[in-house]
């Protein structure tokens, strides 16, 4: 599929979407949040993707944020339709993508960028990454899922000290934070995260899917995780992969997770 501000690349296994708005630094306008739902959408469904990485192009920004010209008239109802739209066709659906998704965090991740970036199963930042949700300092609050996301990655103090005072941290400290699993060179973010991707390949894609399932559960209201573990658990036992894996560990050799 072609698309106006996205790039997809695949390669051994790896789906790259690379949000290709340089000139705004990648911000997210409705074209493209419906680009990127739709290029997840495609990975997810295609067999021989395992892991997906999302990035910006660029060596300025991931995503700078929100494109503030599209809504800066919204009434009410049209803010409220906006941020709903947005979580289910691209926040939440990635959250909830049965394939992993890494985001690979270079420059400026702001606002939605940021909320786009904690919507990924987990994150990598290049060195000179800044992250923040300055929306408060905009008259209005993150509503991409980052009052939620944010308290569960770094816990809620820090992340309400983030979105009142508005400011930006660095990598070191969203690492130190918890917000990213790893800081490296610019130049080296792609090949990490594509390093990371490749040892994620090697595993059960069928196991991963539940694993995901399980530990989302643990954040939705109503929602019993310890159930939804056991019932993925007992699952897997059902799967192809399980047999593959099983037998090839007693037959003391590598498996080829069959995907099924």
């Amino acid at each position: 599929m072609n698309y106006n501000n996205l790039i997809t690349n695949y390669n051994n296994g790896i789906t790259t979407i690379t949000i290709n708005r340089p000139k705004k630094l990648n911000a997210l306008n409705q074209e493209t949040i419906k680009e990127l739902h739709n290029a997840f959408k495609e990975a997810n469904l295609d067999t021989n993707t395992k892991v997906i990485i999302l990035t910006g192009s660029g060596e300025k920004a991931f995503v700078a944020g929100a494109d503030i010209s599209e809504f800066a008239n919204f009434s009410v109802e049209e803010g409220e339709h906006l941020a709903a739209n947005g979580h289910k066709i691209l926040f939440d659906y990635i959250e909830n993508l049965s394939t992993p998704v890494i985001a690979a965090v270079n420059g400026f991740a702001l606002g939605g960028g940021l909320e786009l970036a904690m919507a990924c199963h987990f994150r990598v930042a290049s060195n000179n990454a800044k992250m923040g949700l300055p929306e408060v300092s905009l008259g209005v609050i993150p509503g991409y899922g980052g009052t939620q996301r944010l308290p569960q990655l770094i816990g809620k103090g820090r992340a309400l000290e983030m979105i009142m005072t508005a400011t930006m941290i660095d990598a070191n400290k969203a690492l130190s934070y918890g917000l990213v699993n790893n800081v490296t060179a610019q130049e080296e973010l792609l090949p990490f995260c594509e390093t990371i991707a490749q040892k994620i390949t090697q595993n059960s894609s069928v196991a991963i899917a539940e694993a995901i399932k399980a530990v989302n559960a643990n954040s939705k209201d109503g929602v019993n995780g310890f159930d939804v573990e056991i019932k993925g658990f007992g699952k897997c036992f059902g799967t192809e992969d399980f047999t593959e894996g099983t037998t090839a560990f007693l037959e003391k050799r590598k498996a080829e997770f069959p995907g099924r």
